[in-house]
């Protein structure tokens, strides 16, 4: 097939149409950041070239000096960025510019605000950074050519920023990836060489690869031409291999934003280098902003990794836990192939090594930002708190240190935003206090206004109001911290221990007792859909309450199964009565054995609605209700 008939002209994916609208009418508010973009892929072809070079070097054409040049023509208002990395095919050319090959993006897209300096950041968070070309360009021309392919499999890709591209096959003699942009007319500044140096500096002078451009030098001898040479603009050094005395905080910032694609500064970042049994570095960084697909637990994650400073493979998940995966960064190793795999790395002992410690690295971070900012600790647990309640399930052998981090809600404060330790719990708990208690449910409001909580306000005991949807799964796996046990208040006997007198105790025995024919006739009037009914010792303003038996599996649970569509065991609650209350001392003089079914139907469906349940049968607890309205209105 000639080259001619190789052209061709193709629509976007429509996501790619809406993002590329994005760019081209939205985000003024940061353009610069186009050639960080686009730098950033160029140093990740190169990367994936020396990677692919380690099993065949003669990808490397008799060229192994990776490097990436940006130069400008004023008058044309062209700039022309190229690397000579792995370059890409036809097909490449067509997933990687055409369409977003990425889960989530329709989330992605939702969460576009109109706000361009937000919007910025998602797209950075996205990894789209090729359709920041054309926030500054009209015209956008590739010309590349895959390593190892034959110069006349180059393929050249033209674009004006509209609903399609062209592509056709090309004569290219070299491989990799050239980017010509053809600004638009109001991106005249960037068309200066002296802009776009500083704009490397700025941004990229971490990158491990030279960046160059051309410079003018002056002749030898007076009267005599000036020669033009290449000259590094970047200090072109990994900068994980630097000191850490050497590198400044804003060169730790641009480098997490190379490695994450995110236009957001980090919270922190640990620098660490290992000599000994082990010799690696690592460069861990905490984001501040949770990506779009956190909660999918199959997603890509984990460190880029580095053998002998030559890039082996983004997301190398072996290094840290799944409840880590929010950690952006880079491990260096010095002991590892350089043809190591995934399946390779699962099977070394000298990973689990290595994973024990960099888990540990990044509990020490989170641990020195809580004592030190509080502030930025709040923004982490906003953004990364429900990921880190996985951890004491996952990882046993750190489970204090995560429970340390915690954040909880409680009775202690007003609203869910408030949060506090469960050292904190534990240092305002009252004389005799063993236990920290602790109530689960679908949202906020429903576990601060729950019954449950009645007698505990009472006394002054502090309660913590578990709201997220792995909270109760976390509990089930965190059953002890500092010494002392923890208790769900929905669950089971409620044991106060040393807070109950005995007095108390000898009362509410004395009234279970006086009370055994009224709980008999109202189990036999709820029959299958209890397991038991018993007088409460929660409750000081409501009539009734339903409990969870001890040992089952609590509500919030298993909502969240079934909302899976996965098979819950089948479970019957507890109905309490509070013998205190009117309601339930009229109940007990009720004559009129259908009248008191009712009455207790309906003290036992609102007793579920206060725990956030849906009733089984809605319409027939509303009949009920009406009918005792209406008995109540005609005398």
């Amino acid at each position: 097939m000639t080259v001619e008939a190789q052209k061709e002209t193709r629509g976007f994916q429509t996501e790619a149409k809406q993002l590329l609208h994005l760019m081209i009418h939205s985000l003024y508010s940061n353009r610069e950041i186009f050639l960080r973009e686009l730098i950033s892929n160029a140093s990740d072809a190169a990367d994936k070239l020396r990677f692919a070079a380690v099993k065949d070097d003669s990808l490397f054409e008799g060229d192994s000096d990776l490097k990436v040049k940006v130069s400008v023509d004023k008058d044309a208002k062209l700039i022309t960025i190229s690397d000579n990395g792995v370059g890409m095919n036809r097909e490449d050319v067509i997933d990687n510019l055409g369409t977003i090959a990425k889960s989530g993006t329709a989330a992605f897209m939702q969460n576009l605000t109109g706000d361009d300096k937000k919007d910025a950041q998602l797209i950075g968070q996205f990894g789209v950074g090729f359709y920041s070309s054309f926030i500054v360009a009209d015209k956008v021309v590739v010309t590349t050519r895959k390593a190892g392919d034959k110069p006349e499999n180059g393929v050249r890709w033209e674009c004006d920023g509209e609903a399609e591209f062209v592509i056709e096959n090309t004569e290219k003699a070299t491989r990799g990836t050239t980017i010509e942009l053809h600004l638009k007319s109001d991106a005249d500044e960037f068309a200066d060489d002296w802009r776009l140096r500083s704009i490397i500096k700025k941004y990229s002078d971490h990158i491990a690869i030279p960046i160059v451009m051309d410079k003018e030098v002056p002749a030898e001898e007076e009267g005599g031409e000036p020669t033009i040479e290449e000259e590094a603009v970047n200090t072109a050094t990994a900068m994980w291999t630097r000191s850490r005395s050497e590198i400044s905080e804003e060169e730790y910032q641009e480098f997490y934003k190379h490695v994450s694609h995110d236009y957001s500064d980090p919270l922190t970042w640990s620098h660490n280098r290992v000599e000994g049994k082990l010799d690696y570095t690592s460069l861990l960084y905490i984001p501040a902003k949770a990506p779009f697909d956190l909660y999918n637990r199959d997603g890509a994650r984990g460190l880029k990794l580095y053998v002998q400073r030559t890039f082996i493979m983004d997301d190398a998940e072996q290094f840290l836990p799944l409840y880590m995966r929010f950690v952006k960064g880079v491990v260096d190793s010095n002991d590892l192939s350089l043809n190591v795999s995934r399946e390779i790395l699962q099977k070394d002992p000298n990973i689990d090594s290595m994973r024990s410690a960099l888990t540990k690295r990044v509990l020490d971070m989170l641990t020195k930002l809580a004592k030190n900012d509080a502030e930025k600790y709040a923004t982490f647990w906003n953004e990364f708190g429900e990921v880190l309640k996985e951890g004491p399930a996952e990882d046993f052998a750190n489970r204090e240190k995560i429970a340390k981090l915690l954040r909880f809600a409680t009775t202690h404060n007003d609203t869910a935003e408030q949060t506090q330790s469960l050292d904190d719990y534990i240092g305002r708990m009252q004389e005799g206090q063993d236990k920290i208690y602790y109530i689960a449910a679908e949202n906020h409001n429903t576990a601060k206004n729950s019954p449950h909580l009645e007698v505990f306000r009472k006394k002054g005991i502090e309660v913590l109001l578990l709201s997220d949807r792995v909270d109760e799964w976390l509990m089930s796996h965190l059953s002890e911290y500092d010494g002392k046990s923890l208790q769900d208040v929905g669950k089971g006997e409620l044991d106060l221990g040393e807070l109950d007198n005995e007095e108390d105790k000898e009362a509410k025995e004395k009234t279970a007792e006086a009370l055994k024919p009224l709980l008999e006739r109202a189990k036999g009037a709820l029959g299958e859909k209890v397991e038991d009914v018993r007088v409460t010792h929660r409750l000081t303003e409501s009539p009734a309450c339903v409990v969870v038996p001890e040992h089952e599996m609590g509500a919030q649970m298993r909502r969240l199964l079934e909302s899976a569509g996965q098979a819950v065991p089948e479970s019957k609650p507890i109905f309490e009565l509070n013998p205190e209350h009117p309601l339930v001392q009229k109940l007990d003089q009720e004559q009129d054995e259908d009248r008191f079914a009712d009455l207790v139907d309906v003290l036992f469906d609102q007793a579920n609605l206060a725990e956030g349940a849906h009733l089984a049968d809605p319409a027939a607890y509303v009949q009920r209700l009406n009918k005792l309205l209406l008995e109540l209105s005609n005398g």
